[in-house]
C-alpha cells in the first residue's frame, strides 16, 4: 500500500505513515451504504406530515390560550403565523413528495425493463496478466526518488 500524502511504499493499512505520519485506512474494508431513494421518500412523508400536524396544533394552542385577549403579546400572534407559515410550507413539499413517490413507482418498472433485455457479450475475455515481468516496488521507488532529486537540475 502507498501513502497518499507522501507516496511511501510498503505501507501497512490501518496504522501511520512510517514517513510522514498521516493515517491510513483500510480501503478494502470500506463498505458504500446508499440508502435506496424509496427510503428517502418514506422519510421526507413521515417528517412532513409530523411537522404539518406539530405546527398546527401548536398554532391552534397558541390562538386558543392567549389570541385575542386584552394583554396578548403580539410576539404570540408573530410565533402563531410563523408556525401557520411552516405548516403550509410542509403541506407543499409533503404534496411534491407524495409526486414524486408516484413518478418513482411509475419509472421503476422501466428501470427495471432494459436488464430483462440483456444482450450477451461477445467480446472477448481479457487475457490474464503475466507477473514474470512486474517490478519489485523498492526498484521503483528507488528510480522515482532519483528522478525526483535530477528534476531541479534538470529545469535550471
Amino acid at each position: 500500500m502507498f501513502c497518499p500524502k507522501c507516496g511511501k511504499s510498503d505501507q501497512v493499512p490501518e496504522s501511520y505513515c512510517r514517513q510522514c505520519g498521516f493515517y491510513l485506512p483500510n480501503l478494502s474494508t470500506l463498505v458504500n451504504c446508499e440508502i435506496p431513494p424509496e427510503e428517502h421518500l418514506k422519510a421526507n412523508t413521515v417528517l412532513s406530515s409530523m411537522t404539518i400536524t406539530a405546527c398546527f396544533i401548536l398554532a391552534i394552542l397558541l390562538y386558543a390560550f392567549f389570541g385575542f385577549r386584552s394583554n396578548t403579546h403580539p410576539l404570540i400572534y408573530v410565533t402563531a403565523g410563523l408556525l401557520l407559515g411552516m405548516g403550509s410550507w410542509h403541506i407543499q413539499t409533503l404534496i411534491r413528495t407524495l409526486k414524486l413517490r408516484k413518478q418513482w413507482a411509475r419509472r421503476k418498472p422501466l428501470i427495471a425493463a432494459p436488464n430483462s433485455l440483456s444482450v450477451t457479450n461477445t467480446m472477448p475475455l481479457l487475457e490474464q496478466a503475466a507477473f514474470e515481468n512486474m517490478v519489485p516496488t523498492s526498484i521503483t521507488e528507488h528510480t522515482t526518488k532519483q528522478i525526483l532529486s535530477d528534476l531541479p537540475r534538470r529545469t535550471r
